[in-house]
């Protein structure tokens, strides 16, 4: 019994030493900042990885002068293979750097130059500007048909060793196989 309460205890603690939430993130590094003027509000765009690259997710934040205590605003990107701006989308707080919008995780999808087209409404008014002209390069590393041929090689063997065991005992199961050595 002493034993089995030492077990539950020690499983316990490991639960609870390895479930802190305050060390699941890490934070968000920006290492490259663009100013853009929105009306009367000045923005600061920050960005997580410089130089962009296509299909490479990074971290953007978005940070009004004076805070967006009592801002709100939306963004609206501009692929360069598009005609034109997609819907606008409200700026939300970034879920790890709670004081300022962002963007977690986004990757852009195309390489070009791209453009973000902010509106702000504050208590100044309404204010709209754009970042234009930001330079997004080829994907890193190797086209994504090779990386997914190359990544499912695996899965492929699995497969084929998951066959062969399946039919080298499926005579056995009926029967029909060699007898077990004596």
């Amino acid at each position: 019994m002493r034993k089995t309460l030492l077990a539950l205890g020690a499983v316990i603690g490991l639960l609870l030493a390895t479930a802190l939430p305050a060390n699941a993130y890490e934070p968000v590094n920006i290492v490259h900042t663009e100013r853009v003027q929105a009306g009367p509000y000045g923005l600061t765009v920050g960005f997580s990885t410089w130089p962009l690259r296509a299909m490479q997710s990074l971290d953007f934040t978005f940070i009004p002068d004076g805070g967006i205590g009592t801002k709100t605003g939306t963004l609206a990107l501009h692929n360069p293979s598009a005609a034109a701006f997609q819907r606008p989308q409200p700026l939300a707080r970034h879920p790890r750097k709670r004081d300022v919008w962002g963007l977690d995780i986004r990757a852009l999808p195309t390489e070009g130059t791209w453009a973000f087209r902010f509106t702000i409404n504050g208590p100044r008014g309404q204010g709209t500007g754009e970042l234009k002209s930001l330079p997004v390069l080829a994907q890193p590393g190797p086209p994504m048909g090779l990386s997914w041929a190359i990544s499912s090689l695996p899965l492929i063997g699995l497969v084929v060793l998951v066959v062969i065991a399946w039919r080298r005992t499926r005579g056995r199961l009926r029967g029909g196989g060699v007898p077990a050595a004596a």
